[in-house]
């Protein structure tokens, strides 16, 4: 979904479902808080927008946020989270940016695989909203800057997921 130029927040809301009565968990990392925190409020706000809850987090228990301290501990944390509580998905939020080294592949990769390896070993959508930037001012820019929010894609992803196992009534 995501393109050079193009606004990630940009959707046609015709075609995303009422989240109503769905059940999420966030997984987030603390690493780049500026960054993550604007990725978990872009997520937050579209939920409330296609009816997963109404008001805000500590108002309706169908969504929760639990930390983890980096974007490498994430499939974890969704896992550990995934076993303590039933939810309908579980959102991952991190960010990881470029550096001098090969660190940033390898932590990519590895945070990539981690979490799809929840989501099929669980049978729970397991949404990778992670940004992977060249720079701070790209993961600024896909944070609720001129490229949207990735947040907000995360959760239109994960409140489509649940759609279809509910028209597939698994």
């Amino acid at each position: 979904m995501s393109s050079a130029n193009q606004n990630l927040s940009d959707h046609n809301t015709e075609y995303i479902p009422s989240g109503k009565g769905m059940r999420i968990a966030f997984v987030v990392s603390e690493w780049n808080p500026k960054i993550t925190g604007a990725l978990l409020q872009g997520a937050i706000d579209t939920c409330v927008k296609h009816k997963v809850y109404e008001h805000d987090l500590d108002a309706d228990m169908n969504a929760v946020v639990h930390y983890v301290p980096g974007t490498f501990e994430l499939p974890m944390g969704a896992k550990m989270v995934r076993r303590s509580a039933i939810y309908d998905a579980i959102i991952c939020i991190g960010c990881v940016i470029q550096g001098e080294t090969k660190h940033f592949d390898f932590i990519c990769s590895s945070v990539a695989s981690g979490i799809q390896d929840v989501q099929l070993g669980n049978n729970t959508p397991t949404i990778f909203g992670v940004l992977t930037t060249n720079d701070l001012q790209q993961a600024i820019d896909r944070s609720g800057g001129k490229y949207g929010n990735k947040g907000d894609e995360a959760a239109i992803t994960a409140i489509k997921m649940f759609d279809l196992e509910n028209k597939l009534d698994l």
